[in-house]
């Protein structure tokens, strides 16, 4: 099964990536990839989907989808270098992504793409749900 990053959650203040299961009451439900305990998030928290996010490159902004792929093609089934060595971590990023914008995209910005990628193959799939292939299924369905 693909992975949506639509459904895949990063929230603030909280370890490691949640997926979206539905909406409460009071905010929404969510699991955790780590633990897989349900969680009730609030209204006033902090939440990001992974498919919200972009990474800085050179001439624009690159969708984390996209630099995950890249990332999967450098490393044939490998996990990502964990992160604690920042050197390490800035020669990887040089050699799989060398397109990134060395000035806005940082060590620390890095090492959690790193995380979401190693908790992401571990958990779930690398294999992404393409969002413009379900926007062109949608149409031809409502048509």
């Amino acid at each position: 099964m693909k992975t949506d990053l639509r459904k895949i959650l990063s929230v603030s203040g909280e370890p490691g990536l949640f997926t979206y299961l539905s909406q409460g009451k009071a905010g929404i439900i969510a699991e955790s990839l780590l633990t897989g305990k349900r969680t009730s998030f609030g209204m006033k928290s902090r939440l990001t989907s992974l498919s919200d996010i972009s990474i800085y490159t050179e001439d624009t902004e690159l969708p984390l989808r996209e630099v995950f792929l890249k990332l999967k093609a450098y490393l044939n089934e490998e996990a990502a270098p964990d992160g604690k060595d920042q050197k390490a971590l800035v020669a990887f990023f040089d050699a799989a992504f060398p397109e990134y914008d060395r000035d806005r995209f940082y060590p620390s910005h890095m090492k959690k793409v790193v995380q979401w990628y190693n908790l992401l193959k571990e958990k779930a799939t690398l294999d992404f749900v393409d969002p413009d292939a379900e926007e062109e299924t949608e149409v031809n369905e409502e048509a």
